[in-house]
């Protein structure tokens, strides 16, 4: 056994996902067309860290965007409880 320890568990895998440049591409498309007018976010970075933040109409109608927001939060919730998958 070499003195190198290993953390027990990985919380965050850190490779580059395809997943989320397919999703923010899809994105960028549908407001390229302008079918999106604004955007409330959260991304997830490595090392844990997170960035939220808000643009266009989201950042000019709070209370519209903590409702979207809301209604992802009901999202991973469900998820959370196998009842979203």
């Amino acid at each position: 056994m070499t003195g190198v320890r290993r953390p027990p568990f990985v919380l965050i895998d850190n490779s580059v996902s395809n997943e989320t440049i397919e999703g923010l591409r899809t994105l960028l498309e549908h407001t390229e067309r302008g079918e999106v007018i604004g955007v409330a976010y959260a991304a997830m970075l490595k090392q844990r860290g997170y960035i939220v933040n808000t643009a266009g109409e989201a950042h000019r109608s709070p209370t519209y965007s903590r409702g979207m927001l809301l209604a992802l939060d009901d999202k991973l919730a469900a998820r959370i409880r196998g009842q979203g998958l």
